[in-house]
């Protein structure tokens, strides 16, 4: 057989071939090509949240009709249950980004999960207090010990805790592994809120956009209430890719302060080149 008839040879996978699914997720590991795709991203989910909750805060407060029996405070709904959705979403998020950077030990995984935990903390805190200014005038009461309100309040919790063992340790790669380790284990919280309703016998109302079939809520309060949901998810991902270009920079400027040779800090007095004045 000469070399012209020889067949050619067999692709085979390299070694460190990465599937095609996560081709991806392992694309975006590293921080220059993340930071090139957040800047393209983040104009247009600004953009997007800015139109979005316009026009969902002119449906929701000005052109949609008031409840037949809740009247007016029906109104806070438009702020409650979106920020109740992104705040069960974003935990989602830091959960899978914690499992990223466990497994995978993907670089920008646990900057995304730093950048989540305090936006989603301060969404579940929108989420509580305006079930709170909702339930009094419903429920007769501030707060009832009811399975939805207690789930919640502990996925507030978990946040905390997440910052908190982030920021525990000297060695940051330790404070990442252990709020990883904690996001992980608190996803279990996340069935608990969605299904506490079905679950339990409860005050909290059961789920009525995400029903099998059609919503029970209608069509003039269904849209602005999608409106609203739609921006504060931009306005979600805005804010998580502005905190994650600031965490990527502030890990830059630790990495290139470690790097420099021990000495005075710049800007000192003694740094400063010494001024030779001639003798009076």
């Amino acid at each position: 057989m000469t070399r012209q008839d020889e067949p050619p040879p067999r692709a085979t996978a390299s070694r460190g071939s990465v599937p095609t699914g996560a081709a991806a997720l392992h694309r975006l590991a590293n921080p220059v090509r993340f930071l090139r795709v957040a800047r393209a991203i983040l104009p247009i989910s600004s953009v997007l949240a800015v139109v979005l909750l316009g026009a969902g805060i002119f449906f929701a407060f000005g052109a949609s009709p008031p409840d037949y029996q809740q009247g007016e405070s029906v109104r806070i709904m438009y702020v409650h249950v979106p920020t109740a959705w992104i705040a069960m979403a974003a935990y989602a998020c830091l959960a899978l980004s914690a499992a990223a950077g466990l497994i995978w030990r993907h670089p920008v995984a646990h900057v995304g999960a730093r950048a989540i935990a305090p936006i989603g903390a301060c969404f579940t805190l929108v989420c509580l207090a305006t079930g709170s200014l909702w339930g009094k005038p419903m429920w007769g009461a501030w707060w009832v010990w009811d399975a939805r309100l207690t789930s919640v309040l502990i996925l507030l919790f978990l946040y905390l805790g997440f910052i908190a063992l982030a920021n525990a340790f000297e060695d940051e790669a330790r404070g990442e592994k252990a709020a990883a380790i904690l996001a992980l284990a608190g996803a279990v919280n996340l069935p608990v809120i969605k299904f506490s309703v079905d679950w339990w016998n409860t005050l909290h109302q059961p789920a009525s956009v995400s029903r099998i079939g059609a919503p029970s809520i209608h069509a003039s309060m269904l849209v602005p209430l999608l409106l609203m949901a739609a921006g504060v998810t931009a306005l979600f991902v805005s804010l998580v890719l502005i905190r994650m270009r600031s965490e990527l920079a502030a890990k830059r400027i630790r990495a290139l302060r470690t790097a420099l040779p021990d000495g005075p800090a710049e800007g000192t007095d003694s740094a400063r080149p010494a001024i030779n004045t001639p003798a009076a």
